[in-house]
């Protein structure tokens, strides 16, 4: 007798590909498929719809079962401070501390000073051979501070092979965000070298060099073009070791990778996968066999917001998910409250927490690696693969790392990419979240702790060059939301804007919400309503709300209606400059009354905000 088939799906036909495209077909109703295509910022096209792969996961994922290491940032500048906060971290869940001295690439203001006094202050108590993992962000004077950190092993009568540190030494990443350099890289090399070489021969594992991808990140750089800065900076730190006197093979486990990791799930997944296809190509091409390529990740700094700031704890959650699921072997978490200030205990708590039920609760390290077999993510992997190969060998024919940073080709390609993301979030076509979008123009301030930045230690450059400068996408919004704070202050009443809502409450509503997000998303506030009985009435409640400009609300079908005798009413009444909610057909009709100036989905938001702000000038910074 046979088995009946209890699978779900047994009662279902399978199928195909041309299956699902004849109802997608069906569902376009003639628009183009590319329609429901979309383009990453290298060009990449994300399709709809994927066939599945076949599994392959990428040499040298995390075994199954393996949990990522937890990192917590040590940045205080006070080093009995970060010290405790060091301990504390630990005592709660944390496995790992990443050291960052100031000037650091991923040093967002503070940082430890790199002095051995502050080392052994920093680490006063912290077993070092417990199996806890110390990374280092290095600042001015990198080799010294990688020695000082190996003294300290040695005072403490620990033997170095029984610690877990990675040294990060990265010059070339330093160069690029710093843009000089006192040491050009031709002399800076054989120090680079040499220091390995002997902390090698003091017995620590490594790695001891750190490929960092961040800087191209954090200036804005697309994923392709991270993946091949931080490729030919790996070989530019493989050239060096084996030209002076490290074999090759040996030189290939004293180099690792750190990465960002943004909201970006998808890319982010196959960013991380990327990174140890292409690491398995040079092994390759070296002659090697393929090794396991080390990978650290950190959130983000280019995503976080200053402007509801709650929202930095989603954007973290996605992108250490992500950066978990493509095998990031440790992760750190930029508080929520980094772009304030330093972050204080609660911060810190809820970053390390981000981690912890991800790792504890929901079990993403259980799978080696989830994306193995699903074809958008297996596709997007191998498409940043060939579109990083590509601008690494171009870097590579430039002269290296080093060559292609002092002629500024790395940073034009950036700088290109930057612009239209730039472009595209003024026109919250990348919407930032209780930013560009969704504000809360009466947010209650969040907490940090009150120490003063540190100053970066100033370089004397011998060479110099345009610097990678990290920014953060919601700071133009920023500005706008600081001035109008500095006006309420001075002033007790920010910018506003009179919403003119016009017809029935279901005419108005979806425009009118889409104009006070608008306009609130550059700190002006709008003054709305539930619609007027009379024209009476709105010139009225106009002339009550104290704004001196307005903006007419409603579907297109009332403003052929109305729109015209409104905006009339409002000039008479004194507005000085009107806007529309929409892009009606006939604008000469409707900017031959007055009305100036039409919001709508994609049009530059920035540019218009910062025009607002000209027109009822905010008081002087402080």
């Amino acid at each position: 007798m046979n088995e009946p088939d209890l699978s779900l799906g047994a009662e279902f036909a399978a199928s195909t590909r041309q299956d699902w495209l004849k109802v997608v077909d069906a569902a376009l109703k003639g628009a183009p498929f590319e329609k429901l295509t979309a383009k990453t910022q290298d060009g990449l096209t994300i399709e709809p719809l994927y066939h599945r792969a076949a599994d392959a996961c990428p040499l040298g994922a995390r075994p199954p079962g393996t949990p990522w290491a937890l990192m917590q940032r040590v940045e205080h500048p006070d080093p009995v401070a970060a010290n405790s906060q060091a301990r504390h971290d630990l005592e709660n869940g944390a496995n790992g501390l990443s050291l960052v001295f100031a000037g650091a690439v991923g040093a967002y203001s503070y940082g430890l000073d790199p002095s051995r006094a502050t080392l052994a202050r920093a680490l006063d108590g912290i077993v070092l051979d417990a199996g806890i993992r110390i990374e280092l962000d290095l600042g001015a004077r990198p080799m010294e501070t990688a020695q000082g950190l190996a003294a300290l092993v040695r005072s403490l009568k620990l033997e170095p092979g029984t610690t877990d540190i990675r040294f990060a030494l990265d010059p070339l990443g330093a160069i690029a965000t710093s843009g000089a350099t006192a040491t050009a890289w031709a002399d800076l090399a054989p120090l680079f070298a040499s220091t390995v070489a002997d902390l090698l021969g003091q017995g620590f594992n490594g790695p001891f060099a750190a490929a960092d991808g961040r800087p191209v990140h954090a200036a804005g750089g697309s994923q392709a073009q991270e993946l091949a800065f931080a490729l030919s900076a790996a070989v530019s730190y493989l050239r060096t070791l084996e030209t002076h006197g490290v074999d090759l093979e040996t030189a290939s486990r004293m180099v690792a990778f750190r990465l960002a990791a943004d909201a970006d799930q998808f890319l982010t997944i196959a960013k991380f996968r990327a990174v140890r296809k292409l690491w398995a190509r040079v092994m390759e091409a070296c002659g090697l066999p393929p090794q396991r390529a080390v990978v650290s990740a950190e959130t983000a700094w280019r995503m976080l917001t200053r402007r509801d700031p709650w929202v930095n704890l989603l954007r973290a959650t996605m992108a250490v998910f992500a950066a978990g699921l493509g095998g990031a072997d440790n992760i750190t978490v930029l508080p929520f409250t980094a772009a304030l200030g330093l972050p204080d205990q609660f911060a810190r708590r809820l970053a390390r927490n981000t981690q912890l039920i991800l790792l504890e609760e929901s079990n993403l390290a259980k799978v080696a690696d989830a994306g193995a077999g699903a074809g958008a993510v297996e596709n997007l992997t191998n498409e940043l693969c060939r579109a990083a190969w590509s601008l690494f060998q171009e870097i590579e024919a430039a002269g290296g790392t080093a060559t292609a940073l002092a002629r500024g080709l790395v940073q034009e390609k950036v700088a290109t990419v930057r612009a239209a993301q730039e472009e595209a979030v003024a026109r919250r076509n990348a919407p930032l979240t209780g930013t560009s979008e969704f504000p809360d123009i009466k947010e209650v301030p969040v907490a940090v702790l009150d120490v003063a930045p540190v100053a970066a230690p100033a370089l004397a450059g011998a060479v110099t060059m345009p610097p990678l400068a990290r920014i953060r996408f919601a700071e133009p919004f920023e500005r706008l939301r600081d001035a109008s704070d500095r006006r309420l202050a001075e002033t007790g009443e920010r910018p506003k804007v009179f919403l003119a809502n016009l017809g029935r409450l279901s005419d108005f509503t979806a425009r009118a919400t889409f104009a006070k997000n608008f306009f609130e998303a550059g700190g002006i506030e709008a003054v709305t309503n539930e619609g007027f009985a009379d024209r009476a009435e709105m010139i009225a409640a106009f002339k009550r709300s104290g704004a001196p400009l307005a903006c007419l609300c409603s579907s297109d079908d009332v403003f052929g209606r109305e729109a015209i005798d409104a905006a009339s009413a409002l000039r008479e009444a004194g507005a000085q400059h009107l806007y529309l909610a929409g892009r009606p057909k006939d604008l000469e009709s409707y900017t031959a009354v007055g009305i100036e100036t039409f919001i709508y989905f994609g049009c530059d938001a920035l540019a218009t905000l910062q025009a607002v702000h000209r027109q009822v000038p905010a008081p002087p910074s402080s």
